[in-house]
């Protein structure tokens, strides 16, 4: 597959994005108030963090991605259940540099990842004895865009930055 570089001066004939692997690195389900939580009335708030890392795993242009979700739902104050699923994914990316090497890393990769996540999610609360819970989808181009924002104002406050890595 190839990736559209929009005029950055790369040569987009050789801009190659490659999955090798896509596979569950981790998860867990917590559900601490059962068997009692399963008599309370269904109303249910969520609460959806993530995050994602990068690292080089070779000289090859192999990076490993793993993206991680942290679900918890509550009934009032007390936590129905908590998951957690690190997905991960193993890509080769060839033909991209600085700025666009870490976009590549920190938007499209984990948007290959989601939807994977997103299954396993689901299929840990329905195992658990839970209505079925999907994700909404999640737009990563403006997550790593307010990340970006936000190392860019910390390097102009002086604090270091955070690299991918």
């Amino acid at each position: 597959m190839s990736a559209n570089s929009q005029g950055n001066g790369q040569d987009q004939a050789t801009q190659q994005i490659a999955i090798q692997k896509i596979y569950v690195k981790d998860s867990s389900l917590e559900v601490p108030g059962s068997p009692q939580i399963f008599t309370e009335k269904w109303e249910p708030t969520l609460n959806l963090d993530i995050n994602s890392q990068a690292r080089i795993l070779n000289d090859g242009g192999a990076y490993e991605v793993v993206l991680a979700l942290t679900v918890t739902v509550k009934l009032a104050d007390k936590i129905a259940y908590l998951v957690e699923v690190q997905q991960a994914g193993i890509f080769v990316l060839k033909g991209f540099e600085g700025p666009l090497l870490q976009g590549v890393l920190g938007s499209y990769c984990p948007n290959i990842l989601f939807p994977y996540a997103r299954e396993v999610v689901s299929d840990l609360v329905t195992k658990a004895g839970f209505p079925q819970l999907v994700l909404a989808p999640v737009n990563f181009d403006a997550l790593y865009t307010q990340h970006v924002e936000r190392v860019q104002q910390g390097q102009s406050a002086g604090q270091p930055q955070s690299p991918v890595h």
